[in-house]
């Protein structure tokens, strides 16, 4: 195996670690809840590129079988993009979510800095 074809298999697998370790970094130096939602995103599409990186061969088909692609050649699972879709889905929702509590906690205290919310008195 060449040092090329060894990076061209390790490389999406840095990229969603380097994805996980900004978006974490971002979490944790943020100081607006905008912010903070959006670093969880970056956070999320790192298990994006994780799922789809290990679901990658090199000159795989698709897993329809016919004329073109006999049954027995290789083909990528669809298991896991199926999980990569279910994930984007989940993380839309989530997100979309979250922005509608940003935008209520901003109505009621005036503030989107965690720093300066305060504990909810009775």
């Amino acid at each position: 195996m060449t040092a090329l074809s060894q990076w061209t298999l390790f490389f999406p697998y840095a990229v969603a670690f380097w994805l996980f370790v900004v978006g974490c970094f971002g979490i944790t130096q943020s100081r607006n809840l905008i912010h903070t939602i959006l670093c969880l995103t970056v956070v999320q599409s790192s298990t994006y590129m994780l799922l789809m990186s290990v679901d990658f061969h090199a000159k795989s088909g698709a897993p329809i079988f016919g004329s073109t692609n006999p049954p027995g050649s290789p083909s990528v699972d669809p298991i896991l993009h199926a999980l990569t879709l279910t994930d984007i889905v989940v993380g839309a929702t989530v997100s979309a979510l979250m922005l509608a509590l940003t935008v209520q906690i901003h109505r009621r205290r005036g503030t989107i800095d965690p720093q300066r919310l305060r504990p909810m008195s009775d």
